[in-house]
């Protein structure tokens, strides 16, 4: 099997220090400021090719958020915190013991006497998963890694990322005042991995607050892979 270079998910994450920045990160001193994710070399030796259906815009998305958290998650990095995986999977183990609870306890009880008990285990089977769902939707949205760190100079420094991800749909350049004299067909621009981080640095127990900002940058698909689908095969 074809192998890649180990820079293709450095690659990815350079996209959240691109030209389309909001709002730029403060730079704190240098004694307290630890190593940044664009500073680091690609990590050594090989991996294996990431082969994807260029025409799935959730397989694209999915390659590339895995090649940004596994970067950002090196040692010397950021410590990835799976808050919202914990939150989901506690709230659907939940509802799977009240599910299979509930079924249990109508299998063995006759029906008329198990009947408030399992109207009870729906209702709340009911409100867990929609409870799930809300907390997906609002509160997880498209975030995608959230990572955190201490460094301990003089004083315990600590710094958190928040990165959001999402794919922007097909569109077409505006209209400009010389559009009558160009070809009716105009070029499309490509679907696009569009990267949004939040960054806060604080002490004291997050007390004190020494530097927040943020920043988002839009990179196409094909730069990241080739007509293939490949990921990190001949230089992309």
């Amino acid at each position: 099997m074809a192998r890649k270079k180990a820079n293709g998910a450095q690659e990815i994450s350079t996209a959240v220090a691109g030209p389309s920045s909001t709002e730029s990160i403060p730079s704190p001193p240098s004694p307290d400021r630890p190593p940044g994710p664009l500073s680091l070399a690609p990590l050594p030796g090989t991996r294996d090719v990431v082969k994807v259906n260029n025409f799935s815009v959730t397989e694209l998305k999915n390659a590339c958020d895995d090649a940004v958290k596994r970067y950002l998650s090196r040692p010397e990095l950021f410590k990835q915190i799976h808050q919202h995986t914990d939150v989901r999977l506690a709230l659907g183990w939940l509802s799977v013991f009240v599910a299979g609870g509930t079924g249990l306890y109508g299998y063995k009880v006759e029906f008329e006497q198990s009947k408030p008990v399992v109207w009870a285990g729906l209702i709340l089977y009911m409100l867990l998963t929609f409870t799930q769902t809300l907390y997906s939707y609002f509160v997880e949205g498209d975030i995608v890694f959230v990572g955190k760190r201490k460094t301990f100079s003089k004083r315990i420094i600590t710094e958190r990322i928040t990165l959001s991800s999402r794919t922007l749909p097909v569109s077409f350049p505006p209209k400009s005042s010389t559009s009558a004299a160009a070809p009716a067909t105009a070029k499309s621009i490509p679907p696009q991995y569009a990267l949004a981080l939040t960054y806060v640095r604080s002490t004291s127990a997050n007390k004190s607050l020494l530097a927040k900002g943020k920043t988002q940058a839009e990179a196409p698909y094909s730069r990241f892979f080739d007509a293939e689908g490949y990921n990190g095969r001949g230089g992309v």
